[in-house]
Order: C-alpha cells, then sequence, then structure tokens
C-alpha cells in the first residue's frame, strides 16, 4: 500500500479505496493494466502467429520474457496472486481463476483454429494440449518467480517445443 500511496501521489489509504470502490476493485484494476501492458505479448502470440506451433511458442516465449523483464517483479500477476490470495478474498480468487481461465480458452481456440486449418491433425486432443501449455506458462511464471534465469526457461520451451509433434499425434 506504501508504494502504491507514493505511485499515486501521495493519496491516504481511503483516498485510494474512494477512487476504486474497494481493494478488490483496485485489485482487479491493477490486474486488467497488467494484461493490457505485461501480459499482452502471449495473446498477441496466439491471434498473430502463422502456425497453431508458432503460436504456442510465441506464447511460452512472451512469457519467458515477461516474467523475467528486468526491474520489473519476476513471476506473472495473475498467476502469483492465486498462490498468494487469502483464503478471506474468495472474490478474488474466483476472479483469478476466471482470468486463468479465459487464458485457457484462448489457447484451445487458437488449436482448435490450427485444426480447422490443417496446422494439427484432426484427431489432435487440443483440450489436452492447450491445458500442457498453459500449465507450462503457469509454470514459467513460478520458477521466475524463485529465480530461474531467463536462458533456462527459454530451454525449457525448446524442450517442450521439441515434443510437439508427439504431443499432437498422441
Amino acid at each position: 500500500m506504501a508504494d502504491l500511496q507514493e505511485a499515486m501521489g501521495g493519496l491516504s489509504p481511503p483516498s485510494i479505496y474512494a477512487a476504486f470502490g474497494s481493494k478488490e476493485e483496485l485489485f482487479k484494476e491493477a490486474v486488467e493494466l497488467y494484461r493490457s501492458k505485461v501480459a499482452a505479448p502471449t495473446g498477441r502470440a496466439l491471434v498473430e502467429a502463422p502456425t497453431a506451433k508458432e503460436a504456442i511458442e510465441g506464447m511460452l516465449r512472451g512469457a519467458v520474457m515477461a516474467a523475467t523483464e528486468a526491474g520489473e517483479p519476476r513471476g506473472c500477476l495473475v498467476v502469483q496472486g492465486a498462490i498468494t490470495c487469502s483464503p478471506s478474498s474468495e472474490a478474488v480468487q474466483e476472479y483469478l481463476q476466471e482470468v486463468r481461465a479465459e487464458g485457457l480458452r484462448a489457447v484451445t481456440k487458437r488449436l482448435k483454429a490450427g485444426v480447422a486449418a490443417g496446422d494439427l491433425p484432426k484427431k489432435a486432443d487440443v483440450n489436452a494440449l492447450a491445458i500442457f501449455y498453459t500449465t507450462l506458462a503457469h509454470g514459467i511464471a513460478i520458477q521466475a518467480r524463485d529465480g530461474a534465469s531467463r536462458g533456462s526457461l527459454m530451454s525449457a520451451v525448446d524442450r517442450a517445443m521439441a515434443a510437439w509433434d508427439v504431443l499432437v499425434r498422441a
């Protein structure tokens, strides 16, 4: 709260809460700002990459870059929030769960588009693939928070993408 007060020109906590309605709404605003700035490249990769494989790789590499950005907190606000959220913040937990579910739906949608475009076999289990690669993206955030280097996380992405051909046929 002290950092937030300083960033907002010394506003008092009641003034900050008055501006946003509640601590929960303030947090949601912060998450939306984070998603629009820090997490945007991962979402763009899913939309702009020409193939499903390139989309997933771009998403994962974007996650590594965002989670290890110099001068920024390591990890991912949406993932870290799930880990550090107190049991008394059920509404925030549900909100973060929905944000993560949106990410999973976006990956699933991109993989389904890959099947439709012929990038993936028609029998590819897009739900299992989406869960696998989304789980890896979340794990990247946790590993980054724990101090993993950008290089080691990119190496993990290399290995996950090396498994692509086997996974899409499984």
